[in-house]
Order: C-alpha cells, then sequence, then structure tokens
C-alpha cells in the first residue's frame, strides 16, 4: 500500500476509531472529564480559563474611576527592567501575530517613504515546522517554497499564510541539515521532522544563504521553541545551541534577530540574553494565562522603534512613555489585556513554581502513563519537559525508523480540517482538540488540568493522558502498525 493509501485508508476509518474511542473512555470513567479537559492550551480559539489572580486583577481595575493605560503599560516596563536589566523594553499588542507584523513592518520591511525604487529586503530562516509564520510576511525565495508559505491553514478558512505579505521583502527558506522533509497527512503537505538537526551543517547552510545574499539580508527569523520536534534539541548553557549561534549570525550581518516564542514564556523561560534576541515574541493566552495578547520584549534600541510605532513613546509634550495612537493602533491591546498580563507576568517573577510545577507534576504522570503505549513504540519516543514552553513536548518522529511505517504524521492542514484520527479519536472521549502535527504533540495544563490557583489537578491530567495514549493505541491497531 502506498503512502496516500495508507493514510486515505486512517481517514475512512476515523468514524470506527470515534466509536471505539467513546467506549473506552466510558468504560473507563474518563467520561466524567468531558468537555473538561485538553491536552494543550496553545489555541487561541480554545484559550485556557483565566486564573483567579489575573481575574481578580481585572475586576480590580475596573472599578477604579480613572486609571490610564499608560500607567498599567509603565508598570510592566520596570517589571521587565528588572528582570533583564535596563538594557530591554516591552510592548504588548493584540495578538502575537500582530507583533509579528510590527517587528517586521518596522524593523525589516524596506522604507516606504523615500523618492525612488524600493530596494529589496530579505529575512533569512531554516526551512522547518511553523516556520511560515514569520516566514509569510515576505515571499518565498527560492520561489519552490511559495507554497509552503501559503498553502498552509487554508483548511482553517483563511486566505493563506501568504495574503500577509508586505512589499518588496522575501523570505530566504534555508533547508537544514540532518532534518527530513516527507510528505505526510491526508491533507498531504511537506512535514520537516527536525529531531535530527544538525547544528554546525544548519549554520554554514545559514552562512552560505546570508553571503549569496549579501545586499539585501534584513534579518534573521526563528521559531522559538527550545525543543528537538522544532530543532533545537542541542542544548548549550542556558539556551539551545542553534539559537544562539543564529543570534550571532544576525551579529555578523548587523540585521535584528526576531525570535518566534509564540507558545512559550518570558521570565521561567529562555533569557534573550542568552541567545542574543533582538525581539523576543510571546503569546500570552496559551502558555500564559492571561486574556488574548501579544508581548514583544527585546533589546531597547529595536524595542524604542516598535514603542513609537504603537504609539507607546513620550509624546511631543513631554514625558518617556504614553498609550496614544501610533501607526498600529489596530493592534491596540486595551487596557483590560494589560491588567490582565501583568498580573500574570508579576506572579511569574514573585511565585515561579506556579508555572514550573505543574510542568513537573504532568511530566510525572506521562512517564507512568505512557508505560501503556504501544510497547515497540515506546523507546522510539522523546518526550521533553520545557518551562520555556510551559509545558511538554512529546514528539514520535523516530517511531518511523529504519523506513517502517510508524504512527501517523500529521501535518498542520490536517490539525485545522479535522482529518487527525488522533485528534479525532481523543475529541472522542470529550478531550478539547488536541495540538499534533509534525510529529509532536504539545502538552500544557491550561485546559482543565490546574485549578484556578494555577495547581495541578492530578485525577483530571491523569485521566488526560490515558485517553492521549490510548488514542495513539486505537490509530496503530487501525493503521497496521501496532
Amino acid at each position: 500500500m502506498y503512502l496516500h493509501q495508507w493514510y486515505q485508508s486512517l481517514y475512512d476509518a476515523i468514524p470506527d476509531i470515534e466509536r471505539e474511542a467513546a467506549d473506552f473512555a466510558q468504560a473507563e470513567g474518563l467520561d466524567r472529564f468531558a468537555g473538561a479537559v485538553g491536552t494543550y492550551q496553545g489555541s487561541s480559539g480554545c484559550p485556557a480559563r483565566l486564573p483567579d489572580y489575573v481575574m481578580d486583577a481585572i475586576a480590580e481595575a475596573n472599578r477604579v474611576d480613572v486609571l490610564p493605560a499608560v500607567q498599567i503599560a509603565d508598570e510592566m516596563r520596570v517589571l521587565v527592567k528588572d528582570v533583564y536589566g535596563d538594557e530591554y523594553d516591552v510592548c504588548v499588542t493584540n495578538t502575537a501575530e500582530a507583533s509579528l507584523r510590527v517587528a517586521f513592518e518596522t524593523l525589516v520591511a524596506p522604507p516606504s517613504m523615500r523618492k525612488g525604487d524600493q530596494y529589496r529586503a530579505r529575512s533569512l530562516q531554516i526551512y522547518g515546522e511553523d516556520a511560515e509564520w514569520g516566514g509569510g510576511y515576505g515571499r518565498a525565495f527560492p520561489s519552490k517554497y511559495r507554497h509552503f508559505a501559503m498553502d498552509r491553514t487554508v483548511a482553517g478558512g483563511e486566505l493563506g499564510i501568504d495574503g500577509k505579505s508586505l512589499a518588496n521583502l522575501d523570505t530566504l527558506f534555508v533547508r537544514a541539515p540532518g532534518v527530513k522533509y516527507e510528505i505526510h497527512g491526508v491533507r498531504q503537505n511537506t512535514v520537516a521532522l527536525m529531531t535530527g538537526l544538525d547544528v554546525d551543517g544548519t549554520m554554514a547552510a545559514m552562512e552560505r544563504t546570508a553571503s549569496r545574499h549579501s545586499a539585501y539580508v534584513s534579518a534573521v527569523h526563528a521559531v522559538g521553541y527550545d525543543t528537538p520536534g522544532w530543532g533545537f534539541g542541542q542544548t548549550g548553557e542556558g539556551a539551545p545551541e542553534l539559537m544562539k549561534r543564529l543570534g550571532g549570525l544576525a551579529r555578523d550581518w548587523d540585521v535584528p534577530y526576531i525570535v518566534d516564542c509564540a507558545t512559550c514564556l518570558p521570565i521561567v523561560g529562555i533569557d534573550p540574553r542568552a541567545i542574543d534576541a533582538d525581539i523576543m515574541i510571546y503569546s500570552m493566552d496559551k502558555a500564559g494565562r492571561s486574556p488574548i495578547g501579544g508581548l514583544m520584549i527585546g533589546k531597547a534600541e529595536p524595542m524604542n522603534v516598535i514603542r513609537k510605532s504603537m504609539g507607546w513613546i513620550g509624546p511631543r509634550s513631554g514625558g518617556t512613555s504614553s498609550y496614544g495612537k501610533g501607526v498600529f493602533s489596530m493592534h491596540d491591546p486595551g487596557r483590560d489585556s494589560l491588567v490582565g498580563m501583568l498580573a500574570f507576568l508579576r506572579m511569574m517573577v514573585n511565585e515561579p513554581t506556579r508555572v514550573t510545577d505543574p510542568v513537573d507534576g504532568m511530566h510525572r504522570i506521562l512517564m507512568e502513563e505512557l508505560e501503556g503505549f504501544p510497547a515497540h513504540f515506546r523507546d522510539d519516543l522523546i518526550v521533553t519537559p520545557s518551562y520555556h514552553m510551559g509545558g511538554i513536548e512529546l514528539n514520535y518522529a523516530n517511531t518511523w525508523k529504519g523506513g517502517d511505517k510508524g504512527l501517523p504524521l500529521y501535518n498542520l492542514e490536517d490539525l485545522v480540517a479535522g482529518t487527525n484520527a488522533i485528534d479525532a479519536a481523543c475529541m472522542a472521549m470529550g478531550q478539547a482538540g488536541t495540538t499534533i502535527y509534525g510529529g509532536n504533540v504539545l502538552i500544557g495544563p491550561g485546559l482543565g488540568m490546574i485549578d484556578g490557583d494555577g495547581r495541578l489537578r492530578e485525577d483530571a491530567t491523569r485521566a488526560t493522558f490515558r485517553g492521549l495514549v490510548k488514542a495513539f493505541e486505537i490509530v496503530a491497531r487501525h493503521a497496521g502498525v501496532a
């Protein structure tokens, strides 16, 4: 059976898989958590509940008759400087995607208000998982990658990632040695299997590409998850080695280094100083537990430009900060988002164990439940707890070793299209949709596995993981690889 026929047979079997999963949940008593748990809070479409301390802060702010947003923004500015030093600053947008757009328009795209033709600018990044988010702001180069930056997530009802591209900006996609680029899934697309990424070879390829486009290189961009499934399995002191060396490349070329840490956390996560990042971007309603908002933390010089573009820099009448209507007023987060985000950031500074303890507890329970994983695949799993990601990455790409079929590798299109059989099994057990693609399962505590104080609910966590493991077992059997 050819690979596309195999995936088609799995898609055809989804109704049977769902029935079997639902029967298992009822027999094991997991259905008592139906509609109340999920493996990961990394989707703005189904965010985690706000902690009590965040909701209380928002309620208190709304009882104050006069509370200018600039006051909250300045408190956040001081907090960030207390953590990272006076050389760093902060700005907030309404979403992480808005933060990416602001960063690319202000720091990377060519100037538009000058006489004559615009020059072309080119952003340099690895061709890997999730690269289309930042990569979509430029037109793909070489042009053979244009559909990578356009086709993914189209099934989610969008005009493709390519619809957001900026004028005269290109994205240089660099193929990373050691990464397997294979076609997988029902809505078939290339899947980048990144656990074997060769750091030295990748940096050599990045440097060659930069030299080839030396007149146009304007930025280095990276997806900033610190786990093997995103190519960052080789760790260095304080941060993955590849992240640090990409920062060095940006310094050599005197261009911004923009790191998209969307489903990650500041403060308890990777320090921007450890990787020499100019800008790190976070989606604070994902691994973070605040209202929807994008957080940018970076060096003072590029952040000065970004703050001006958002209207956060001082007014002409005097003062060092304001909260006005800048160029990107459409990305204004609003006062409640600022208040909630500040409350969560304060908690991470003062009580970081409220974030780190659930990760440790989940990891312990997951390792126990993985004893029930299909036995001949168990040793192929890579389980990586990460405070930076506020959760755990479970990678199963190595089940395809030796050229034999392993557990099905779905892509991002399958995630949004509902064609992922593993996800379908979990949802049939009453779980919220799982974040499974590219051989990765992203696991975090936000959807029903923690209480209002941020403490782990062991019974809900164990039930969720038992269902996830059973979903893999059911799908493996229907795939003929159990």
